[in-house]
């Protein structure tokens, strides 16, 4: 997938080799962030980055739909732009990319207004799209959206000091992701999600049946951006999620 993230993540997995199933996985912040920076992803975003024909039911076919429909049907590049990359998703489908406190917004003026210019259309200057290339308002314009307007932090403006910038940047990066970093995180292989606790191990264990310890492995794996997609396309289908996309099924 062009755009892709080469972030990569890592967790525990315990394993009943037994069953050939998993039984949760031991979790950092940052996977427990990619797995609930799943739920931001719109529709449009998800049929985007896993593809028509890897959808369940007929929603890639709603995509494909307004895929193939031109500007003749089409009443702008915006209003397509909304549905085949819908705000709110990641550009190019960077799964592991998690959104960020305070993310700024970027808007886009047409590219034929210039100050100083005396002709020019009042669009020109104070219409905004979110979608950079859209064609301008104004039917007698040829210019299209492309000058990206930068959007001023105003608290960072009134003050004005190398300090307030350095302080906004550290409150920036500790506000990433969604969850607190203070402690490991037990994902079951249905994504439940909980804080984890040598109790609740120990009761999971229970819960699972488990008599032969002997039976248990704990493996380690790698989350980068075509586990990310497995996952995500898992999620959507079944409840043995680690399960489905870590563990080589027997034949």
């Amino acid at each position: 997938m062009a755009g892709a993230s080469n972030t990569t993540l890592s967790m525990k997995l315990l394993v009943d080799t037994k069953a050939a199933r998993v039984l949760y996985a031991e979790a950092s912040k940052d996977v427990v962030d990619f797995l609930f920076s799943l739920l931001t992803l719109p529709v449009g975003t998800v049929v985007k980055i896993l593809g028509n024909d890897a959808m369940v039911g007929s929603i890639g076919n709603l995509y494909g739909s307004v895929e193939k429909l031109d500007e003749t049907y089409v009443r702008s590049a915006d209003a397509k732009g909304a549905l085949l990359a819908p705000a709110g998703g990641y550009d190019g489908g960077k799964l592991l990319q998690l959104p960020e406190a305070a993310q700024p917004t970027e808007f886009y003026r047409c590219s034929a207004y210039f100050v100083g210019c005396s002709r020019y259309y009042t669009e020109c200057a104070t219409d905004l799209s979110k979608v950079s290339g859209t064609r301008c308002l104004n039917n007698s314009c040829s210019g299209t959206m492309t000058t990206k307007m930068i959007i001023v932090d105003s608290s960072r403006a009134a003050s004005g000091g190398e300090a307030a910038a350095a302080g906004q940047s550290s409150g920036h990066a500790a506000g990433k992701g969604f969850v607190q970093g203070v402690v490991t995180y037990t994902v079951m292989d249905d994504l439940k999600v909980a804080p984890m606790s040598t109790i609740s191990g120990i009761t999971l264990l229970s819960t699972f049946g488990i008599t032969d310890i002997g039976m248990l492995q704990e493996k380690t794996v790698k989350l980068g951006y075509e586990e990310g997609l497995k996952i995500l396309k898992a999620s959507l289908q079944s409840k043995t999620v680690f399960t489905d996309v870590f563990l080589v099924k027997k034949k």
